[in-house]
């Protein structure tokens, strides 16, 4: 970074908060599959009913601008939780909560995205075996994957580590979304 570049506060407006609650970044981690994207739209329509004003950051979205010029090895996915953190950071400062909903496979990215992000990160584990996020392959990737399509493809031929200390886990194999909404709402938004 330049030394000519210097870092500009600004106040939120009274406008932007919209209730008492601090702005949050769930970053919601989980196998291609394992129910991210549905959560992250249902845990949209959960915290319009508390007044937050929010935004979902989607890892598919995400690619088709911001890290369109990225590609799939460890230092591309790396440099893209990298980028989505800073961004998450940035709506936080203005009062926005944000979810972020990306694959995210590896321990240190996701441990920088909480450093970057700081107390407003709050890591939400998708926990969902490989057999059923197979099963369920809502775009079709995994049978990409078998035909040799796509290579370097997450829980296949690219690790993903499995969180050590998430704020919360959401077994979507065996809960529902509204009990998953329910879950999320009890343990993280002090909400019944």
């Amino acid at each position: 970074m330049s030394d000519n570049v210097t870092w500009q506060a600004y106040q939120k407006s009274p406008s932007v908060v919209l209730s008492d609650l601090p702005p949050l970044s769930l970053w919601l981690t989980g196998l291609s599959g394992s129910g991210k994207s549905s959560l992250a739209q249902a845990l949209y329509t959960e915290l319009i009913t508390v007044k937050r004003h929010i935004i979902i950051l989607d890892g598919d979205n995400i690619r088709h601008g911001l890290c369109k010029d990225l590609g799939f090895s460890a230092d591309d996915r790396s440099e893209n939780i990298r980028r989505v953190a800073e961004v998450a950071k940035l709506f936080n400062e203005t009062g926005i909560t944000v979810i972020c909903a990306f694959i995210s496979p590896f321990q240190s990215d996701r441990l920088l995205a909480k450093q970057i992000i700081g107390n407003a990160y709050k890591e939400i584990y998708i926990k969902c075996s490989l057999a059923e996020c197979q099963k369920r392959d809502p775009k079709g990737l995994y049978k990409k994957v078998d035909a040799g399509l796509i290579r370097n493809f997450t829980g296949i031929d690219s690790p993903y580590e499995t969180p050590t200390t998430p704020d919360i886990v959401v077994d979507t194999e065996q809960l529902s979304i509204e009990e998953a909404i329910q879950l999320i709402s009890i343990e993280l938004l002090g909400k019944s």
